[in-house]
């Protein structure tokens, strides 16, 4: 049998991988078909994610795959590769911005050059309104294309700026970040009901913040709303799936987020994701919604995201073993005993194959997700939580013999440690961030899930993080055979503070500073622990600088006293705190060790963002009509894959 290749194609900073789906072959058919379904609606949104991260995306990913497939245009020029290259990124980002820095790119080719071929193409093939020309077309769209200044960033975060009107992402239109945040707070004032004060909906998740004739007005997204047409064509397949449920629970979920999509009633999104959550029957399941609030500088919207699973039942045991000791962790939790659930609920856990990633998951996507986000659904019910098994297979395929390690750790003891340990404690990192991290803690009666504001998410995310670096050192794990002795933990320890010191600063362009909500969580712990002790230090040896960690218990202590700060800032709605620490560690880049750390990484020639080609699922059909099986192509090229994606799944344009 050939051996599969994890490792496609490479462009600017980026490298496609494929991932398998262990085990499909042994599914059953009504398996099988559910999952086909369910894939089938996790494509079906592709195009909202689109619209999401930008309100001309569309149109200029049309235009420019127009140009692409147009054989009429001579295809050995350095503007049309230029131009291949550009609408690569745009396709792997969903959108003309970096998946991760959201800085606006640079075209290769010109104006003049996109201008010319697109008057040797077919005007019906173009994205034009009625009576618009083709220069008309390119008068639109060329200054947001080509001009550096204007919306030059996808999602702003930048302390002081109207983050709103800095923003390119498609979430509100002709508001400010003042007009939004009084909108959304009077909201909460009158809506929360009487009878349910600690059950609020996820006011604003849903929808679009537009203002008409002077008036502020959410146009939902729903069936009948705004994305209206890729939404029913997700409620279609949607519907295919419930027929073949593989119990009535299952089933009863699926209706539940039909009925949210039809309506776009946010009350009917917390009934279908308590129901979600307690569905634990059968080997299949999803993600399919308008889930996390990244994309917004507020943290409020959702963006689309889809993921297809079936349980990885071997691996699962891991996570199992977690979450049936959650009380464990969270009675033993260095936090102050007031921000502690009395009874942990609800925590369920496994490990997944992914089987189709779609929305805001594709081609980037996490290794572990928690959900759902609500804090008072957590509380009350619990939550789920994933960790995903073939994309951290491909990643670790992909990564081995890169000589990233060898460039950046300090030693060769340290080294072997890593290599010993590394993966295992990665993927036990990930699921104590993601099955007890993110489910820890509670909040004090009558405060804000959203009184943090913008900086929200980089305080979640840090502390769910802190959550897993200090219980990997546990004794505990060794306890209950998740980890095999009491060094190994110094592994993940090594490699966390060195990303978030050093390495982590190949994804900043020079000149930027940290956005990135997961990248601020991480620099904001490493550099506080190294502002408040010396058993963590940047050292210079032969003009390159390495971490070195003299005290690895004092580092666990350091972790613990930050994780109780932190817990108390989401704990109080400290919106002060949590604005002190992540600008006085989060946000700001020594431009001398970024430039030593983009120099080395020159030098090891790797690409430092990875992403997926989907596995295509090809149904066979009986004489009948029926599906007897899914058969699974892995050879799709990521062009053809896009391209084929924009031909069969564009409901919006």
């Amino acid at each position: 049998m050939k051996e599969f290749c994890y490792v496609d194609e490479r462009f600017a900073d980026l490298q496609m991988l494929r991932y398998r789906l262990p085990g499909f072959e042994q599914l059953s058919l009504q398996q099988k078909r559910l999952i086909y379904y369910l894939s089938e609606a996790a494509l079906s949104g592709r195009d909202i994610t689109f619209d999401q991260y930008g309100r001309y995306n569309l149109r200029i990913r049309k235009t420019l795959e127009t140009v692409y497939t147009d054989l009429s245009i001579d295809h050995d020029t350095d503007d049309f590769r230029a131009l291949e290259l550009y609408l690569k990124r745009l396709w792997f980002s969903n959108g003309i911005y970096h998946h991760y820095g959201c800085e606006k790119f640079t075209p290769g080719f010109t104006e003049a050059y996109l201008r010319s071929v697109l008057h040797e193409v077919e005007a019906k093939r173009l994205p034009l309104d009625e009576g618009q020309t083709v220069d008309g077309l390119c008068d639109e769209l060329f200054p947001v294309m080509f001009d550096p200044q204007l919306l030059p960033k996808r999602v702003n975060k930048a302390d002081g700026e109207d983050l709103l009107l800095t923003s390119a992402c498609n979430f509100y239109e002709g508001v400010t970040q003042a007009e939004a945040e009084a909108f959304y707070a009077v909201q909460r004032a009158q809506r929360r009901s009487p009878a349910l004060p600690d059950s609020p909906p996820s006011y604003g998740l849903n929808s679009t913040l537009v203002k008409r004739n002077g008036q502020l007005v959410e146009d939902v997204w729903s069936a009948n709303g705004r994305y209206g047409n890729a939404i029913r064509h997700i409620v279609h397949w949607l519907r295919k799936a419930a027929e073949v449920a593989e119990n009535e629970r299952q089933r009863e979920v699926i209706d539940k987020l039909i009925e949210y999509y039809e309506t776009g009633d946010l009350r009917l999104f917390d009934e279908y994701s308590i129901k979600w959550l307690q569905c634990l029957e059968g080997r299949v399941d999803f993600i399919n919604g308008f889930i996390e609030v990244y994309g917004d500088p507020l943290g409020l919207k959702g963006s689309w995201e889809a993921l297809v699973e079936y349980i990885d039942e071997e691996a699962t045991h891991r996570t199992q073993t977690i979450a049936r000791n959650a009380q464990w962790f969270e009675d033993h939790s260095p936090v102050d005993p007031r921000f502690r659930k009395p009874v942990v609920k609800g925590v369920s856990a496994n490990v997944i194959c992914a089987a189709m990633l779609g929305g805001e998951e594709y081609p980037s996507t996490a290794i572990g997700i928690n959900l759902p986000n609500a804090d008072w659904i957590r509380a009350q019910y619990g939550s789920k939580s994933i960790t995903i098994s073939n994309i951290t297979d491909a990643y670790n395929k992909a990564a081995h013999g890169s000589g990233f390690r060898e460039e950046f750790v300090e030693d060769s003891d340290t080294l072997a440690l890593i290599e010993k340990y590394g993966d295992v404690c990665d993927d036990l990192h990930t699921d104590l961030h993601e099955c007890l991290g993110h489910g820890s803690g509670q909040l004090l009666p009558g405060v804000d899930p959203d009184a943090l504001k913008a900086y929200g998410n980089t305080i979640e995310e840090a502390r769910a993080d802190l959550f897993g670096l200090y219980y990997i050192a546990d004794p505990k794990l060794v306890e209950l055979g998740l980890m095999p002795d009491g060094e190994a933990y110094k592994s993940q320890y090594y490699t966390y503070m060195m990303n978030g010191l050093m390495t982590q600063l190949i994804r900043i362009t020079p000149g930027n500073q940290i956005e990135e909500a997961h990248m601020r969580n991480r620099a904001l712990i490493a550099r506080w622990c190294a502002a408040h002790s010396s058993a963590v230090s940047l050292s210079k040896r032969d003009n390159k600088t390495y971490l070195h960690v003299s005290d690895y218990e004092e580092l666990r202590q350091l972790f613990a006293t930050l994780l109780a700060e932190i817990q108390r800032i989401k704990s109080e709605g400290d919106y002060k705190a949590a604005r002190e620490l992540v600008e006085n560690y989060a946000v700001k880049v020594d431009a001398d060790l970024h430039a030593e750390v983009l120099e080395r990484y020159k030098r090891l020639d790797l690409a430092p963002y990875k992403g997926f080609i989907n596995p295509q699922m090809l149904p066979v059909l009986g004489p009948d009509g029926q599906i007897t099986d899914i058969q699974l192509n892995y050879s799709e090229s990521y062009a053809h894959q896009m391209l084929r994606y924009s031909a069969e799944y564009s409901t919006l344009i």
